[in-house]
């Protein structure tokens, strides 16, 4: 049985023509080889997978033929260059810096570098991962890059080059190798699928060509396994069962559910995508991409940006023509804003869910009427919900942070309760003085309770809006809000309330921000008569700072329903 090979190995490039995507490069590299004029150092950097050992491998051969073509590429057929195809090359050397990074490796390669070449006119060293080198490795090497013999060429190759000590780049002629583009590596995929006698769906190799993400290596070793599970068939539901890729198909399908405000529809495929194992947020990346290929795909001029097949780019196109630019840009706004706010969510699910059903409104108008599953009838519900009432003025200066905030088209987002994010706008000079909280609103602010605002409110709301704010509090003030989290305000002659604390310097911290203060708990609470004072526990007032094992260990001893509760379920208190 033949011995199988990787295609990566199998098809690996042996001339400069051969290599994928380097062009300019290896065209400067010939040239350099022909006229003669080489430097004693050279440094190629770049991503895995694209090139830099194997055009290192080119270069050094090409440098000891004997007999170069007219273009720069070695014969291949002189005792040089047979030597270097049987691996038995003395001139040429490969030293793996990841292993071999000491001063003792380096020191026995620059003994090396004293002994001309026997057969060739030069010895060359390829030094692979150069970057891990020790700062002891380089200083060692420093002298010998500087002033090298004349027969001696160094070939450093490293995927980080920023890792490299200056006084090393500056010795070197610097090669940036690019990544690979989605066309170049289908393109590759195709005459390697030819060679191999594999029949292929251009769409396949395009999957395979985006997961290998610039890199031609692992685009080989994908479609090696791609080959292996579709036995010699490569097609595009094969791959993407094979890869666990997320079908593109679901994008076009959103997109169009989305412009005909079908935002149930929607849930029903979002569910459908998450119950085949795929992340929320990773259905969300994929949108923002698609929709961005989509906006791409409108102009001619930026139609080139689109690394996709060309089955994909025509049918971006198709939907291109039916998505205005509005719809796009606040789609990508929407998909953006729900990317930062995603690992920070608590309930991801429901925040992407949101945001695909706001992604549904964008066309929808404001006012419809239908049944509950029409989108009429569901804006409505969903405006209710989240929509502040205005005032009829608007105020000349914003709060630092408002509680309701508009987005850009006018329409409302989500209240502080189930807001994701907090936008801290930037602070007028009117505000720095009052020292506002982000959170928090002044008294001038349009969103602040009404003049003639007088409803009632008990200790319990009095307790919730007093922790709500102190959860709102940004993190530079979280050290007094940690200590007003552990405060008891309690209402002493209504609507009066009185707040007991702790020691004189967090009395002096909550001094500059009790305007703050009493106008949120005025807005939440809904009464504008709302005063606050605040005093200086008295000796017998301190007690002890419970933790929160403490706590419920005093809660079991008032309740011992507690306690059955906790053994009746099993549960140990983390």
């Amino acid at each position: 049985m033949e011995e199988y090979i990787v295609s990566a190995r199998k098809y690996r490039p042996t001339s400069f023509d051969t290599v994928v995507g380097q062009q300019a490069l290896t065209t400067t590299l010939k040239n350099a080889v022909k006229s003669g004029k080489l430097a004693h150092a050279y440094l190629f950097c770049g991503p895995r997978g694209v090139g830099k050992t194997t055009c290192a491998r080119i270069f050094a051969k090409a440098i000891n033929c004997l007999t170069p073509t007219e273009d720069g590429e070695a014969c291949g057929q002189c005792e040089s260059c047979q030597a270097f195809n049987e691996q038995r090359s003395f001139n040429i050397f490969e030293l793996d810096a990841a292993s071999n990074n000491s001063v003792e490796h380096i020191k026995t390669l620059m003994e090396q570098t004293r002994i001309p070449p026997q057969v060739g006119k030069y010895k060359v060293f390829i030094i692979d991962e150069v970057h891990m080198l020790s700062t002891a490795a380089f200083n060692a090497f420093l002298k010998t890059l500087e002033e090298p013999p004349q027969h001696v060429i160094f070939i450093l190759a490293t995927t980080e080059k920023h890792k490299i000590l200056p006084t090393i780049l500056s010795r070197c002629q610097i090669y940036d190798f690019e990544r690979m583009t989605v066309r170049n590596t289908i393109d590759h995929l195709k005459s390697v699928a030819d060679r191999e006698g594999i029949t292929y769906e251009e769409e396949a190799l395009a999957v395979i060509a985006e997961k290998a993400d610039g890199g031609m290596r692992d685009a080989l070793s994908i479609f090696d396994q791609a080959a292996s599970f579709c036995q010699g068939n490569i097609t595009y539901q094969k791959v993407i069962e094979d890869l666990n890729v997320l079908d593109a198909e679901n994008y076009f399908q959103i997109v169009d559910l989305a412009l005909e405000n079908k935002a149930m529809e929607i849930m029903v495929l979002l569910n459908s995508v998450i119950s085949k194992g795929f992340d929320g947020g990773l259905l969300v990346q994929g949108l923002a991409k698609h929709v961005r290929n989509v906006l791409m795909a409108r102009d001619p001029q930026t139609l080139p940006l689109l690394e996709v097949s060309d089955q994909q780019r025509e049918r971006y196109q198709q939907q291109a023509t039916k998505c205005t630019i509005p719809f796009l840009y606040k789609a990508l706004q929407l998909m953006n804003q729900c990317d930062i706010n995603y690992r920070q969510s608590s309930n991801k699910r429901l925040l992407v869910e949101l945001t695909l059903i706001e992604i549904a409104q964008i066309t929808q108008p404001d006012e419809g009427a239908g049944s509950g599953r029409k989108p009429g009838r569901l804006k409505s519900l969903f405006k209710q919900l989240i929509q502040q009432p205005q005032p009829k003025k608007a105020a000349p200066q914003v709060a630092a942070a408002e509680p309701v905030a508009s987005a850009p088209t006018g329409r409302p987002q989500l209240k502080s309760a189930v807001s994701f994010s907090w936008k801290n706008l930037r602070k007028t000079s009117e505000q720095r003085k009052m020292h506002i909280i982000p959170g928090t609103l002044d008294a001038n602010d349009p969103n602040a309770a009404p003049q003639d605002e007088q409803q009632p409110f008990s200790q319990q709301d009095l307790e919730l809006q007093w922790m709500s704010m102190c959860n709102r509090m940004p993190q530079k003030l979280s050290g007094i809000a940690t200590r007003m989290k552990n405060m008891n305000p309690t209402i002493t002659e209504f609507p009066a309330v009185e707040v007991v604390v702790d020691n004189q310097i967090a009395m002096e911290q909550m001094e500059n921000i009790k305007g703050s203060i009493v106008n949120t708990l005025k807005l939440y609470l809904h009464n504008n008569a709302i005063s606050l004072t605040m005093r200086v526990a008295e000796h017998e007032e301190q007690g002890k700072i419970l933790s929160r094992r403490e706590q419920y260990e005093l809660m079991e001893k008032e309740n011992p329903s507690i306690m059955k509760l906790r053994e009746l379920l099993n549960l140990e208190l983390a």
